[in-house]
């Protein structure tokens, strides 16, 4: 693929990213909340997220299989018909009042943010290796506009169909899909070839690499946390007496903070390796979790979401490029869907575990929670002893 084809492959990809990315917000900005209105038991009020991350999780995986036997802008169609099933489903079901039908529709919302976060993947096949990093970082960008998008979405529509209040969010969440299918109708990448399809070492193999093993565990719990933490902040909010306009705010600076470093992410992986960009986004997650536990005025939940945004970023964009040195050119979509596959299938175990123990022992007990994965995660990356090179991993 020629340069000029690369970049503009990229950018198409970043403005699909600022589109879809407004699906994950809209969900994680209202789910909560919705669910504590319909569920039969409050325990039971984040279950629209933790079926949003089950979407994902079984997303991953025929993602992967369909791009790498049809390409992958037969998955990003998909992923797009899965976003608009996602809003007209959650608002047919806020207006029957239909707890199960709208974790229904998160499924599906969950499947299309699946394969949104495929698209760094994608941009990293249109660029040489040397520029990767950047350019997987660059897709990232988009998010800084989904930040806005998504909350705003929010703001402006909850309650133009009264009583039925985020209806129309939906809605206009679909539509938002619809346009990110036609962006991304122009990327144009090269079908897999036949000897792609089938060859490659086993799975197995791969997995046991002690890089993989640190990337994946760096990469979980970065996903984790943040959805662990985020997930629970919009009802902690609602519960301390905070209006929704404050937390969709919260949200807003939350996902602007989580795709706004990617502006220069790529090129401190370039200088410093990524695995001591992955160290500080733990540093960050850590300092996020003592933030909430610091207080639960406005200001502390808003500083907690945006501590938390960062340490997302630079945790995850850097598990990501690690994630690219542990694969042969013919094993990058195998090796890349099942890398989300893991990542994402840990985090349903977080996202259910968040409603109840905020429900049950509050806002503190949630924050506190962060620290032993956050040690786990910092082991696997010692133990690598890719910290001590002396030359930075560049992926």
């Amino acid at each position: 693929m020629d340069q000029t084809a690369g970049r503009r492959n990229v950018l198409r990809l970043a403005i699909a990213q600022a589109l879809a990315g407004a699906n994950a917000t809209v969900v994680y900005a209202t789910g909560a909340v919705i669910g504590n209105v319909l569920a039969p038991s409050k325990a039971l009020a984040t279950l629209p997220i933790t079926i949003f991350v089950i979407g994902m999780t079984c997303g991953t995986l025929p993602a992967g299989m369909v791009a790498q036997r049809y390409g992958r802008r037969a998955a990003f169609m998909l992923g797009t018909f899965c976003g608009m099933l996602c809003g007209l489903i959650a608002a047919a079901a806020i207006v029957l009042g239909s707890f199960w039908l709208f974790c229904l529709g998160t499924f599906f919302g969950g499947a299309y943010a699946a394969v949104v976060l495929s698209f760094r993947f994608a941009a990293a096949d249109c660029v040489e290796p040397a520029k990767r990093a950047r350019a997987l970082s660059t897709v990232m960008v988009g998010g800084i506009f989904a930040g806005v998008i998504g909350p705003q979405i929010v703001t402006y529509t909850m309650q133009l169909w009264p009583p039925y209040l985020f209806a129309v969010s939906y809605l206009a969440q679909a539509g938002v899909a619809l346009l990110s299918a036609l962006v991304l109708a122009g990327v144009v990448l090269p079908k897999p070839s036949v000897s792609e399809r089938g060859s490659g070492r086993p799975m197995a193999e791969i997995a046991r690499q002690p890089r993989f093993i640190a990337a994946v565990a760096c990469g979980v719990v970065t996903y984790l946390l943040m959805n662990f933490i985020m997930t629970s902040a919009p009802l902690a909010m609602r519960l301390c007496g905070l209006s929704q306009e404050s937390s969709n705010l919260g949200l807003q600076w939350h996902v602007v903070a989580m795709y706004a470093p990617s502006l220069f992410t790529g090129r401190l992986i370039t200088r410093f390796g990524a695995p001591r960009i992955v160290l500080v986004g733990l540093a960050l997650t850590a300092a996020a979790a003592l933030t909430g536990i610091a207080g639960i005025d406005v200001a502390h939940f808003w500083a907690a979401l945006i501590l938390l945004g960062l340490g997302w970023n630079f945790g995850f964009v850097g598990a990501s490029a690690l994630v690219l040195e542990c694969h042969r050119p013919e094993e990058r979509t195998r090796v890349q869907a099942f890398n989300d596959f893991l990542v994402f299938g840990t985090m349903v175990v977080g996202s259910f575990a968040s409603g109840g123990l905020l429900t049950s022992y509050g806002w503190d007990v949630v924050c506190w929670v962060a620290f032993p994965p956050l040690a786990l995660a910092v082991i696997a990356l010692v133990s690598t002893g890719m910290l001590r090179a002396k030359v930075p991993v560049v992926a």
